[in-house]
């Protein structure tokens, strides 16, 4: 098995470590997830790295299960990048056509490219990606792939999204000391829409909602194109600590009420319905309304939906997308939770559970593993450039960047 063949994607969240690890089968050039690890998450809150030691040892943890599985050492991986401090603007660059034929070369759409980079970005952040929206040669404007058409002006609107140096740097510190390279940094919610987006739903007009442990992520697209991204600073794990709080429990506790019996909708829930505490916990005493669970639920899930509609409106988008919203992670894994959204958004709501891969690792299935396996569509993207995946991957501003953090982060190894 050649080393290259194999391709992992490392999911750093703020409550779970998730490694998918893929190989691409010659015969049929289709990628078959042959491993699938998950780890509790140390050291990370909101995608903020806040001990190097803890996260380490938890990150290693997971490289370990998926190792354990495959039989193959990780050394080298496509790692997601979370956490509030992700921002995104938009950005124009033009550029003269170089060749004296007019004609269009990929040489020319790099440099647009860069071009559209030289935006001003804030103090201490870096270029994660530049994703072109639209390209326009000679005043002719919505041109997806502009190279072979002749012109002597070329230009691009792009969306850039920048992360912190300082978090980002902590969080390579953090991969490197387990012994892995990184080949690429994605934003968790660009990876994940690759695993549960169709090319459809991108074009008619779709936002993905990635419900992490401490963040949600929003990523909207139209006309398969990304026109906003946000990273807010709450989560499912929220929904947890409410729970606690009102039962007057302990949050492990009250994580296992959450996901044995928590329900999005009380409506859902017959009025006398009880949970027994003892059937969770030995050392917990009384019973408690389920139909009480499922409002202090419900009470959380909407304030944090109006979060992601506030966000919509910003942009006009609020109840005006045909595809509508696609919920994934962890959270969206709540009974009843797509009624929820319905009456959130006025849209369509639909659980995002990764596409269909080739695998016999039946647990992929489940949305908590969508950004994982999007890292590993999106590394095979970056590779070998398939047709039918997305050639956002080649867009990636971090190649460069991370390739000079590896050599300063290996001189500092004891």
């Amino acid at each position: 098995m050649a080393k290259l063949d194999v391709i992992t994607g490392l999911d750093i969240g703020s409550t779970t470590i998730r490694v998918a690890v893929g190989q691409l089968n010659p015969h049929d050039n289709e990628i078959h997830i042959i491993g699938a690890a998950e780890h509790p998450a140390e050291g990370i809150n909101k995608g903020i790295v806040t001990s190097i030691e803890d996260a380490v040892s938890s990150i290693s943890g997971a490289l370990d299960k998926a190792e354990r599985m495959t039989g193959i050492p990780t050394e080298r991986a496509f790692v997601s990048v979370n956490g509030s401090h992700i921002l995104s603007q938009d950005s124009h660059g033009v550029v003269a056509v170089s060749k004296a034929d007019g004609e269009i070369r990929e040489d020319d759409v790099n440099r647009v490219i860069e071009a559209a980079q030289t935006v001003a970005t804030p103090p201490n952040y870096e270029i994660l990606h530049v994703i072109p929206r639209q390209f326009t040669v000679d005043g002719q404007r919505n041109i997806k792939d502009p190279v072979g058409m002749t012109g002597i002006k070329l230009e691009v609107d792009a969306q850039i999204i920048l992360g912190s140096v300082s978090q980002i740097k902590n969080l390579t510190k953090c991969v490197y000391r387990t012994g892995t390279d990184i080949q690429d940094l994605v934003l968790g919610a660009l990876a994940a829409s690759e695993a549960v987006l169709t090319k459809r739903q991108k074009e008619l007009g779709v936002a993905l909602v990635n419900l992490g442990g401490l963040t949600t992520s929003l990523m909207v697209f139209e006309e398969g194109d990304v026109i906003h991204t946000k990273v807010l600073p709450v989560g499912s794990g929220h929904i947890t600590n409410d729970i606690a709080i009102g039962l007057r429990t302990s949050v492990d506790v009250a994580e296992a009420i959450k996901t044995e019996y928590g329900a999005a909708s009380p409506d859902e829930v017959a009025k006398h319905e009880e949970i027994d505490l003892k059937n969770i916990d030995p050392n917990e005493n009384g019973r408690v309304s389920r139909r009480e669970v499922a409002e202090i639920i419900q009470a959380r899930l909407e304030e944090m939906f109006s979060m992601v509609n506030k966000e919509l409106k910003t942009i006009n988008r609020h109840g005006m997308l045909p595809a509508g919203i696609v919920l994934t992670g962890g959270g969206a894994k709540l009974q009843g939770i797509i009624d929820v959204a319905k009456k959130q958004f006025y849209l369509p709501a639909s659980i995002g559970a990764p596409r269909l891969f080739k695998t016999a690792i039946d647990k992929i299935q489940d949305p908590v593993f969508a950004t994982a396996l999007g890292l590993v569509v999106w590394g095979e993207s970056m590779l070998h450039q398939t047709a039918g995946f997305s050639t956002l991957a080649k867009f990636s501003a971090v190649g460069d960047a991370t390739t000079k953090m590896k050599k300063w982060f290996k001189s500092l190894l004891p």
